[in-house]
């Protein structure tokens, strides 16, 4: 690719970046400042964030994780948020005994309870595996969020909130995924510490 196309692809791929997130910004401001809520007062009360995706959003999840259990942009105490991506022996034994679509099911059943924010990734909204983990959320009466892309699939439709990216290019999808998980941690550490 010569210097000129490539340059134009940039400056192309920034703006409908910068787009994505002004219509966020429009639509989606009051909705983030409501999950971050919900997520305080779950850990205020004693409960903790649950989170996970596939690949990327796998990513993402332990990501938002680690922002919270170290810390963000100021000391604090830890904060209680489990990536469940993380233990390769549980999800292969899970994978292995149960099957592919139960990897974060089980681990929901194992480790949430009432009133604790459980938080499924998906950019389609329709990976198996977290819809059957957000819908075991729910039979734990844990607070169920959705991330996912502008038509937020089956997940959207199984979310207590679905944060939906208006976009269907998973780059684009992923990288809000991620600013909304800083946004997330910003206002609780900004709430908690």
């Amino acid at each position: 690719m010569d210097k000129t196309k490539a340059e134009l692809l940039v400056s192309d791929t920034i703006k409908e970046s910068i787009r994505i997130k002004e219509t966020l910004r429009n639509t989606m401001t009051p909705l983030i400042a409501e999950v971050a809520q919900s997520i305080s007062n779950a850990i205020s009360a004693g409960g903790k964030l649950i989170l996970f995706g596939n690949g990327g959003s796998a990513g993402d999840a332990q990501h938002i994780a680690a922002e919270l259990v170290g810390r963000f942009e100021i000391e604090r105490c830890a904060m209680p948020a489990i990536a469940l991506t993380t233990n390769t022996s549980t999800l292969t034994a899970i994978g292995n005994d149960y099957g592919y679509d139960r990897i974060f099911s089980r681990q929901v059943e194992a480790l949430a309870n009432a009133g604790d924010v459980v938080i499924g990734i998906s950019t389609s909204g329709n990976s198996p595996n977290v819809i059957e983990a957000i819908r075991m959320a729910h039979k734990k009466k844990a607070i169920t969020v959705g991330l996912t892309g502008e038509k937020g699939g089956l997940l959207a439709e199984e979310c207590t909130y679905c944060l939906k990216v208006p976009s269907s290019r998973t780059a684009r999808i992923q990288e809000s995924h991620i600013m909304i998980g800083h946004l997330l941690c910003l206002l609780i550490e900004q709430d908690l510490a």
